[in-house]
């Protein structure tokens, strides 16, 4: 149920209603303590009726405040206010990276700043044992001054041994489909930037987070979406099994960019690039070539491997002869002389 303008949750006063989907409604609201705007992110009321889904909701809240990061928008507490429960966000001013998309694509000199923020505030995140899990455009946002904040993190997962993560996933609250009916698996985050795994029903981990910042960039980039569908179940489709359209982006993208985004868009986790600090020291090289980190190890052919051994041995032999050459004569060997007298007959 949206909340009227005016209504008071704990000390904010709601101004205005700035976004809703599937987690709730967001509020621009008023601290009267702090004379300050904050974002009100409204819990689903489905939420509110399970204790330890809020106490959960209490302990992530208390792990992301430790996300102290200049790409990261602060989280600054969670507040009870009768049945309603609402964590308080940085409010952050300017566009969303989907608003930017929308005009078309982004120049590489745009778009390669904005990419390192974003690898720079999830390598944090990661730091912290905090994965995303639902990193898309909408939920990124650009302010006047060029400073890229990642909103959402309030509803991200903290990592965990594969041994204590629960076989259902609609423990977590990042649920973006109808509730679970009669063991249905449930599908966690948005359908196109979510990984392979994540669309199969089994647990992200950091390497969904990769992932899903190579679809980002991909769609910074190329103005598309890497995996499109006209419903949700194409869209899945198409994450699970389709490549994306490598012609859609720019003819003068790097061949290291086109290459970062190869390795983090690999269908087998095990494959993808397993860190997203990998990703950013790759966007810290200057663009051109594909980087010595990026590369992959490609054997030369024998012919060539043959030939350096085969100089080296003709050089070899060569200064040997000359050595041989140069070495001073031995002094000629002593003659020794003597007489032996013969017997008669």
């Amino acid at each position: 149920m949206a909340l009227a303008i005016g209504t008071r949750v704990g000390p904010y006063e709601v101004i205005a209603q700035i976004g809703a989907g599937g987690m709730g409604e967001v509020y621009r609201a008023r601290d009267t303590k702090l004379n300050r705007d904050v974002a009100l992110k409204i819990l689903p009321e489905a939420f509110t009726l399970d204790g330890d889904r809020i106490a959960r909701f209490h302990r992530e809240a208390q792990v992301l405040a430790a996300l102290n990061h200049p790409h990261i928008a602060a989280i600054y507490g969670f507040e009870d206010s009768g049945s309603t429960h609402a964590l308080v966000l940085e409010l952050v001013e300017g566009p969303t990276l989907a608003d930017r998309i929308a005009k078309g694509p982004i120049q590489l000199d745009e778009a390669l700043p904005i990419a390192k923020q974003l690898a720079e505030a999830l390598e944090a995140a990661h730091e912290q044992g905090i994965i995303h899990r639902d990193l898309k455009p909408a939920n990124i946002k650009l302010r006047d001054d060029g400073t890229v904040k990642v909103l959402d993190f309030g509803l991200a997962k903290a990592m965990e041994p594969l041994s204590a993560i629960s076989p259902a996933p609609t423990s977590s609250p990042t649920l973006t489909m109808p509730a679970q009916i009669a063991g249905v698996v449930m599908i966690l985050g948005t359908a196109a930037y979510m990984s392979p795994e994540q669309a199969n029903g089994r647990p992200a981990d950091k390497r969904s987070d990769v992932w899903a910042f190579g679809c980002v960039l991909y769609e910074v980039l190329s103005g598309t979406r890497a995996f499109p569908g006209d419903d949700l179940s194409e869209t899945l489709a198409a994450v699970i099994k389709s490549e994306p359209d490598w012609n859609a982006l720019p003819a003068d993208i790097p061949a290291n960019i086109r290459t970062l985004l190869r390795r983090c868009l690999l269908k087998e986790a095990q494959k993808r690039l397993p860190h997203i600090g990998l990703v950013r020291i790759e966007l810290d090289e200057p663009p051109g070539d594909a980087s010595i980190s990026m590369r992959p190890a490609t054997p030369k052919p024998l012919w060539k491997r043959a030939i350096p051994a085969t100089i080296a041995a003709i050089v070899a032999a060569f200064g040997a002869s000359v050595a041989s050459w140069m070495r001073p004569a031995p002094p000629p060997a002593a003659v020794a002389r003597f007489s032996y007298s013969l017997p008669d007959g």
